[in-house]
């Protein structure tokens, strides 16, 4: 097989893309997972060590650590409506773009080094929702790590250089049940509660600032003949700071009830810190010169307001450069899409950078 030939990496995405893998999905992931280990042994001539739903190849000790994931945001059965298509050079399908082309151009990238020393890659099965279980074998890597290439999708082409930090809650309502027709005085209405609060953690969010504190699903209530007795309300914490994440902790722990006799408990979800230019900036350098020298198109950075895995290498001092995976476009969106045009040039670019690195002591 040719390196970085558009027609072969187009077949492995088509192969990772019919295997729906979303988070949390046990069967799914399984298979998928199987989809992904056979893609990087066929690659990269090894099996990879398998770490519970995580795949591993390379040491525990990397000098260079390559970061992906195989979960999905689209639920079972999206496929069928939905499946993996090709409309010129255009791709799309469920996960196509968020972040199995990452994955495929990282497998090539690094089946294209002649030395692979130092190097390890890593694919997680839970990024989507947290890496609640990833997230130790992440940091127990990057502790030995110098520097973090994440392969998780460009912002229209741009690499990734600054993320905001994230923190996921859940606000729990509890009131009392009582018949809504017979004697709704003797009820406490959570639903009620949950209104009052959901607009009271939405006003603390601060757009001057960059801090986006969004109320997600909601629920409340059994039936429409009973005042609801349990109520919650799902929120979302986007920042650029450490110190604005602190703020919105410490006001979503401090909301009072404002309906009588209810009451509320704040649970704490998963949550990253923000990841900061200055993590990036050395290797976006480095990147900028190694696509010059390749002949590409100049690269653009950009800052976002997603998280990935590589909040987890930043907020550790580990110098980190995300982005380096996929051209396309409305992530998490139904049309999400990608340029097959860019695919072998972005696995270029990422082995060759990467081919630097080892040759380089400083990293």
């Amino acid at each position: 097989m040719t390196a970085f030939d558009g027609a072969a990496m187009t077949a492995d995405l088509a192969r990772l893309v019919s295997a729906e893998s979303p988070s949390g999905a046990a069967e799914a992931l399984a298979a998928c997972r199987e989809e992904v280990a056979a893609l990087g042994e066929r690659l990269l001539g090894a099996a990879p060590a398998v770490h519970g739903e995580h795949l591993l190849w390379g040491s525990g000790t990397p000098r260079i650590l390559v970061l992906g994931h195989y979960d999905t945001v689209w639920p079972l059965g999206t496929l069928a409506r939905w499946p993996f298509t090709i409309d010129g050079d255009r791709a799309t399908g469920p996960g196509c773009f968020d972040m199995k082309a990452g994955l495929v151009q990282a497998f090539h990238a690094l089946a294209a080094l002649p030395d692979r020393e130092g190097v390890s890659f890593l694919v997680t099965s839970d990024e989507e929702t947290g890496s609640v279980t990833s997230r130790p074998l992440i940091e127990a890597l990057a502790a030995h790590a110098e520097a973090a290439l994440v392969a998780e999708p460009s912002a229209d082409g741009a690499l990734k250089t600054s993320r905001k930090g994230l923190a996921r809650y859940d606000l729990r309502v509890t009131g009392r049940a009582a018949h809504s027709g017979l004697d709704p005085e003797r009820g406490v209405n959570a639903g009620l509660e949950l209104a009052h609060q959901t607009l009271a953690v939405a006003a603390l969010a601060d757009p001057a600032a960059g801090t986006t504190v969004t109320p997600a699903a909601s629920r409340a209530g059994t039936t429409a003949n009973t005042v609801p007795a349990a109520a919650s309300l799902a929120i979302d914490v986007r920042a650029f700071t450490a110190a604005e994440l602190a703020r919105v902790h410490d006001a979503l722990h401090a909301l009072v009830p404002v309906v009588p006799g209810a009451s509320l408990a704040v649970v704490d979800g998963p949550s990253r810190g923000p990841f900061p230019r200055s993590a990036a900036a050395a290797l976006y350098e480095r990147a900028a010169r190694t696509a010059e020298s390749l002949g590409l198109p100049p690269l653009r950075e950009a800052a976002v307001g997603g998280g990935s895995d590589g909040n987890i290498t930043a907020t550790l001092g580990v110098p980190t450069l995300d982005g380096l995976g996929a051209v396309g476009g409305n992530a998490h969106a139904e049309g999400e899409w990608l340029d097959l045009r860019e695919m072998p040039a972005r696995s270029r670019l990422l082995s060759a950078l990467v081919a630097g690195m080892i040759n380089d002591a400083r990293w």
